[in-house]
């Protein structure tokens, strides 16, 4: 059975109805010196639970906010190159980056040494649109803001 992941892509429409989607760059060491292709949705794994919940868990730890909105998109699945589906979720609304706090994980660093190290599940996020998203996120969650996009045509909410 494939590893599971559950997201939740927020996004907001500028005064001008241009689509914007909040995304963060991935923290730890490894991703450090990186931009393109080292961002990601807020999303995390998750086993024997609902997705929805599982997304909004995710956002809360990976963001340090919870998810405050009634309407819920559901984007579907999305198998990344690894295997792994991602469920993703997405809602209309607004977050200012100055707030972000991520939550931490351990390892050790530099490899071998024997020292433990903390560091930021995401050191930091920022508002885009879809082109440079696009840019920016790991190759297998462009397809994910490409949905967001096509959704929100299809709703009449933003022009084609």
């Amino acid at each position: 059975m494939p590893r599971k992941s559950a997201a939740f892509l927020l996004y907001r429409l500028t005064g001008d109805r241009r689509l914007e989607v909040l995304i963060a760059h991935m923290g730890g060491p490894f991703w450090a010196r990186k931009n393109e292709r080292a961002w990601s949705i807020p999303k995390g794994e998750y086993t024997d639970e609902d997705p929805l919940p599982a997304a909004r868990r995710e956002f809360a730890e990976e963001v340090g906010e919870p998810v405050l909105t009634g309407d819920i998109l559901e984007l579907g699945e999305f198998r990344q190159s690894s295997g792994k589906v991602i469920t993703t979720f997405a809602a209309e609304g607004d977050f200012d980056p100055a707030h972000f706090a991520s939550n931490t994980f351990e390892m050790e660093w530099p490899k071998g040494s024997g020292r433990v190290q903390e560091f930021p599940e995401v050191d930091r996020i920022e508002w885009t649109d879809p082109h440079r998203a696009a840019e920016l996120l790991v190759k297998g969650q462009v397809p994910i803001v490409e949905r967001l996009r096509e959704t929100l045509v299809a709703q009449g909410v933003l022009d084609s």
